[in-house]
C-alpha cells in the first residue's frame, strides 16, 4: 500500500551570491590563503521547506496551493528524491513517478523512437515495458515520421508532446505533477487531459500543483496551502481554498 510520511523535513538550499564571487573578492581571498571564509561569504542558506509533517495515504489526491516561491515545486522534489531534506525524514512507500519536467533525460542528437527508450527508462521502465507501450506511445504523440528525426530537428511543441506521451505511459502508484496539466497546444490539450484522469485513476497517490483552483477542486480531495515553506493549512480541499483564497483577496 502506498504511502508518503514526513516527519519534520527541512530543506535548505545554498544561494550564491553573484557580488560576493567579483573578480576583486577573489583575488584579496587568494592573497589571505582563507578558503573557509571565502566559502562563508559566497554562499547564503535559504530554508525553502521548514519542518513539514503530513502523512498522505492510499487514496489520497492531494493539491498544493501558495503563492510563487511558497515552496510547491521544492516540495515535489523532495517527495521524488531529486533533493534530500537537510533534516528531517521523508518516508515513501510505492513507485514514484514525477512529472516535473517531462523533457528531462532526453537526448537531442537521439531519434524521437530512442528517445522513447532514454527517457522510459530514466523513469523506472523496463526494456520489455518499454518495448510494449513504443508504439501506444508513438501514436499517442501523432509526431508520425517525425519520431526517425534527432529531437534537436523538433520544435518546441513536438517535444512537449514526445515527453507527455513518455511520461504519462509509466504505471506509478505515486504520482506527482507540477503544472502539467496545462501542457502542449490546444489542439493536444484534450487528449492529455483525458491521458491525465486515466492515469490519475491507476494511481494509488497524485499530489499535483497548480495556479488553477478550480482543478485542484474538481480533482482533488485534500489540499497543502504552503507559505514560505511551512504548512500554513491542510484538509479538505474545499476548506483550505476557500481560506486561501480569502487571505489572498
Amino acid at each position: 500500500m502506498a504511502y508518503i510520511d514526513l516527519k519534520n523535513a527541512s530543506l535548505d538550499l545554498p544561494i550564491y551570491d553573484v557580488q560576493s564571487r567579483s573578480l576583486k573578492k577573489r583575488l584579496a581571498s587568494l592573497r589571505n590563503r582563507s578558503p573557509d571564509a571565502s566559502e562563508r561569504s559566497d554562499t547564503v542558506v535559504l530554508r525553502a521547506l521548514n519542518e513539514l509533517s503530513f502523512r498522505i495515504e492510499n487514496g489520497d489526491r492531494l493539491g498544493l496551493v501558495g503563492h510563487n516561491g511558497a515552496g510547491k515545486s521544492t516540495l515535489l522534489r523532495v517527495l521524488a528524491g531529486i533533493y534530500a531534506p537537510s533534516s528531517g525524514v521523508v518516508e515513501t512507500q510505492g513507485k514514484t513517478v514525477p512529472l516535473l519536467d517531462i523533457s528531462l533525460g532526453m537526448d537531442e542528437n537521439s531519434t524521437g523512437r530512442q528517445n522513447i527508450r532514454l527517457r522510459g527508462l530514466l523513469l523506472g521502465m523496463s526494456d520489455e515495458e518499454i518495448a510494449e507501450k513504443a508504439e501506444e506511445i508513438a501514436a499517442f504523440s501523432g509526431l508520425d515520421s517525425f519520431l526517425d528525426l534527432p529531437i534537436r530537428t523538433y520544435s518546441s511543441g513536438m517535444r512537449v508532446r514526445l515527453g507527455f506521451a513518455i511520461s504519462t505511459a509509466v504505471n506509478a502508484d505515486i504520482l506527482l505533477l507540477d503544472e502539467v496539466i496545462g501542457v502542449g497546444d490546444a489542439s493536444f490539450k484534450e487528449k492529455a487531459n483525458r491521458r491525465l484522469a486515466e492515469l490519475h485513476e491507476r494511481s494509488e497517490i497524485v499530489v499535483l500543483a497548480l495556479h488553477d483552483n478550480r482543478t485542484i477542486l474538481e480533482t482533488c480531495d485534500k489540499a497543502l496551502w504552503l507559505d514560505k515553506g511551512s504548512v500554513r493549512m491542510l484538509g479538505p480541499a474545499d476548506e483550505v481554498l476557500r481560506a486561501y483564497e480569502a487571505s489572498v483577496s
